[in-house]
């Protein structure tokens, strides 16, 4: 594993439904970390479709990882020699009507693997129970650019998946977003918790702009296992950011606030039982 990695996020804007146009917008966002030599550049959730596509979810949806869609990126890694992380609509193999909100990781060498969203928020807005199931895996990916988990908007409201995929072995975590404006304020302070409660890395990457009326906030941002952000978008719009990281400063943070030493496992047992009782 390298200690230093140069990690890019493309906060961008989606076009509902429209795959091959919201190919070429990342395309122009890898150009663009190619020029900076980055080693990793990942982009928000459902970042190939659009967030907004209800009904059409079930004509947009590929499987995974034999889709069309993750053949193209596959070529575009290998081709720019760089690592992409990107949000899709994954449909089952095996049963056409199953549905799952997706992060796949692609490596220069061909398809890594894939997170599918645990937690799928439906209320307010939001209405995933309503087109996708539920993931049940936590992986962690060693990759030429380090151990890396991938977890997806809402899932960053409960600490047991950044906890898991810590104790796993991640040095760097990844949360793909879709989060409207409204979100902002808990988004924040939630990204800066999993990175200091795990001692690890933590990149947020959401999404931008405006979808059937719904404002995406945008501020994605790069944040040390300290909890400091090291680097952040702007809000609402299109931007890009990167910042090169060092594993080695988790080290030292854990040798300063040693969390995981500190951690009672007993304790676990006593939140299933009382989460059971609910």
């Amino acid at each position: 594993m390298p200690d230093a990695i140069t990690i890019a996020l493309g906060q961008i804007s989606c076009r509902p439904g429209d795959k091959k146009h919201n190919i070429e917008t990342m395309k122009k966002r890898i150009a663009e970390s190619k020029r900076i030599k980055a080693d990793i550049i990942a982009f928000p959730e459902l970042s190939l479709t659009g967030y907004v596509v209800r009904d059409r979810a079930y004509e947009l949806a590929e499987t995974v990882p034999n889709g069309s869609s993750v053949h193209e990126i596959e070529k575009i890694a290998k081709k720019e020699n760089i690592h992409i992380i990107f949000g899709m609509i994954e449909r089952n193999a095996r049963a056409n009507a199953i549905l799952h909100n997706t992060a796949v990781l692609i490596s220069p060498k061909g398809y890594v693997g894939k997170y599918q969203k645990m937690h799928l928020p439906t209320h307010s807005v939001f209405e995933e129970k309503r087109y996708f199931r539920p993931g049940y895996k936590t992986p962690v990916f060693e990759t030429e650019v380090g151990k890396i988990g991938m977890m997806i908007c809402y899932d960053v409201y409960f600490p047991e998946i950044a906890r898991l995929l810590s104790l796993r072995g991640a040095k760097l975590i990844v949360g793909i977003s879709a989060s409207p404006s409204v979100r902002r304020g808990f988004f924040e302070t939630l990204t800066a918790a999993r990175a200091m409660e795990n001692t690890v890395f933590f990149a947020f990457v959401n999404l931008a702009g405006v979808e059937d009326g719904l404002q995406f906030w945008g501020g994605s941002r790069i944040i040390a296992p300290s909890g400091s952000v090291i680097s952040q978008a702007k809000y609402d719009i299109d931007d890009f950011i990167s910042a090169t990281i060092s594993y080695s400063d988790i080290n030292r943070v854990q040798a300063w606030v040693p969390i995981l030493r500190d951690l009672r496992p007993e304790i676990y047992t006593s939140l299933r039982e009382e989460t059971e009782n609910l």
